[in-house]
């Protein structure tokens, strides 16, 4: 793992806890990521997976706790949370994209609205992006006309065009069809390989294993295990683990 263990972590989670009226969503969650990390996230239904994901650019408030992204705490609102969650890249189970603007639009626009870059240099970088992901060749389509597995991909290099210093990804190919995750799952392990830092909500126990430095493992709004993924899936520690790894390896 390229990390430098006395640097500050890129994204810090200190006693975050979250609660949606009686309900305790997040419960005391610790968590340092350092940059050119991929930490996996996984967990049966319910755990607090997405949640913890979502809290990481405030698409999720907390109820108390802090969590800093490269040493600054995440503001509340106004411009410096646009300005912060700018820096973190975020992609969603849907694609998000826009309807009615093309693929090469879609990339573009954030970093002419909000990076300020001249449009000539917003599209040569959104080419070389849709190059990266495969999909330079339907720049000019709109989202409609491409499949689901095209449309994450445009959604991947629409996030990377911001030049995030990290990138969320909450269930990225949970709504695929099957014969779509590879494509998408292929594009995240090479960013992984490129040193991207990435947390990674998924249920695809292939990529925590190929592409994961850490997994993270949550029940009931808890971390209940973190672990190297070889260790996890061969020697998991907890009851909660074990019971969650039996169900989904034997099927």
């Amino acid at each position: 793992m390229h990390m430098r263990a006395e640097s500050q972590p890129l994204v810090s989670m200190t006693d975050v806890e979250k609660h949606y009226g009686d309900f305790h969503a997040l419960k005391h969650i610790n968590l340092d990521i350092h940059e050119g990390e991929v930490v996996v996230v996984i967990g049966p239904s319910g755990s607090g997976k997405s949640t913890l994901c979502r809290t990481i650019n405030r698409l999720e408030t907390i109820t108390s706790g802090s969590i800093t992204i490269d040493g600054k705490e995440l503001p509340a609102e106004g411009a410096a949370l646009a300005q912060l969650r700018s820096d973190v890249g975020m992609v969603f189970q849907s694609f998000n994209l826009f309807a009615h603007k093309t693929i090469l639009e879609n990339v573009t626009l954030g970093p002419i609205k909000v990076r300020k870059l001249k449009k000539s240099d917003a599209d040569k970088q959104a080419m070389a992006l849709l190059e990266r992901v495969g999909v330079a060749h339907q720049a000019d389509k709109y989202p409609a006309q491409l499949s689901g597995g095209q449309q994450q991909r445009v959604a991947i290099a629409r996030a990377l065009a911001m030049k995030p210093k990290v990138m969320l990804f909450d269930e990225p190919t949970s709504a695929l069809d099957p014969e779509m995750i590879n494509e998408v799952l292929d594009v995240m392990v090479e960013l992984a390989k490129e040193g991207m830092t990435m947390v990674v909500v998924t249920h695809e126990m292939g990529f925590a294993r190929k592409a994961g430095n850490r997994v993270v493992f949550m029940a009931d709004g808890e971390i209940v295990e973190v672990a190297d993924p070889d260790e996890f899936f061969t020697n998991p520690q907890s009851s909660r683990a074990k019971d969650f790894l039996s169900k989904i390896l034997t099927n």
